[in-house]
């Protein structure tokens, strides 16, 4: 069994990659070759309804900032204004990643969204930054805080608004599949709960707590710092291919559980934006022909394709079980949606 097959596989641009060869399949998995540009698109859209809402937002609390003086609304202000801005390289990243592969990037463009990430993880810590900075200015040199009514109304518009924003870019983030639209996602429910700092500062002020606000943009300010915890682990993690703890064993049972895997050796898969690629090795009887540990090899990467969520490219290396008999190497056996 020391021959090696490949396949030639449509790309997003409906033609063959680079370098393959061979035959077509008895099965298609033709609705999910589109999977990475409704992804995309997906992302695309989320990424512009949820930077009108947030400009939205912003501006509204921007009025009241000018005739309050509300550091605590001027701290939520400037977060919701980078929130929005991180929206727009986000939106860059998901028009590269539905850019064909080339002969020079044979994988594709979609690890811009893993960068787009990155920026996203620095403007968080920005904004905590200058959050800190106001909050700590304001308690040297305290300053009064006027018309509470409006700033509780443009807080409790600000927790709304971010909240809803929040809730929409996580649950398309999940749905297919991005770290950065998630990560996006907590930088808006962070904008949602300092919100709430805003409207606790107010009710501080009025009840003639002098420097209740400058403290509600401290508290805002951990809050930041909460989310850029947990945003720098979700991209770090994906920036270093890490996947989630049930990814590889769902890889090896559902190869395992196809008739003629004697054994499931390796397993591996890696986020390239929001696309998971994975690398099997399973071995299978020695005494097969060629044809037959090739059919078994293109029924694995059919039950993966079919029951990993966003899994679209899988690589399947053969190997004899017996590891006594003469073996000059591997069969490869790939596929991409």
């Amino acid at each position: 069994m020391g021959a090696s097959d490949a396949h030639a596989h449509p790309d997003r641009g409906g033609e063959p990659q680079d370098g393959a060869r061979g035959s077509g399949h008895g099965h298609s998995h033709g609705p999910s070759l589109d999977a990475a540009l409704e992804g995309s698109a997906a992302g695309i859209r989320a990424v512009k309804l949820s930077l009108l809402a947030l400009a939205a937002t912003a501006a509204a609390q921007l009025v009241v900032v000018l005739v309050s003086g509300s550091v605590a609304l001027l701290a939520d202000t400037v977060h919701n204004v980078t929130d929005a801005l991180t929206a727009i390289p986000l939106w860059i990243a998901f028009a590269i990643g539905r850019r064909a592969p080339t002969r020079r990037y044979p994988y594709g463009f979609e690890r811009a969204e893993d960068l787009a990430g990155i920026f996203i993880v620095l403007v968080i810590a920005g904004s905590a930054a200058f959050a800190a900075w106001e909050a700590v200015r304001r308690l040297m040199d305290p300053r009064p805080v006027e018309r509470l009514g409006l700033v509780m109304a443009a807080a409790v518009i600000g927790f709304a608004g971010n909240e809803l924003v929040a809730l929409y870019r996580i649950r398309v983030g999940r749905r297919i599949g991005s770290a950065a639209l998630v990560a996006d996602g907590r930088h808006a429910r962070a904008d949602s709960m300092t919100s709430l700092g805003v409207l606790a500062g107010a009710i501080g002020v009025a009840l003639g707590l002098e420097r209740a606000d400058p403290i509600a943009g401290l508290a805002i300010t951990a809050v930041i710092a909460v989310v850029l915890v947990q945003a720098t682990r979700e991209v770090a993690r994906r920036i270093l291919d890490g996947t989630d703890p049930s990814t590889i064993p769902l890889l090896e049972s559902v190869a395992a559980a196809v008739e003629g895997v004697e054994h499931v050796t390796s397993a591996k898969a890696r986020w390239t934006g929001h696309a998971l690629n994975a690398e099997l090795e399973i071995q299978v009887a020695p005494d097969l022909t060629v044809q037959r540990a090739h059919r078994i090899a293109e029924e694995v990467e059919h039950e993966l394709l079919h029951a990993v969520p966003q899994l679209r490219g899988v690589t399947v290396h053969v190997d004899p079980h017996d590891h006594g008999s003469h073996f000059e190497g591997p069969m490869i056996h790939h596929r991409d949606r």
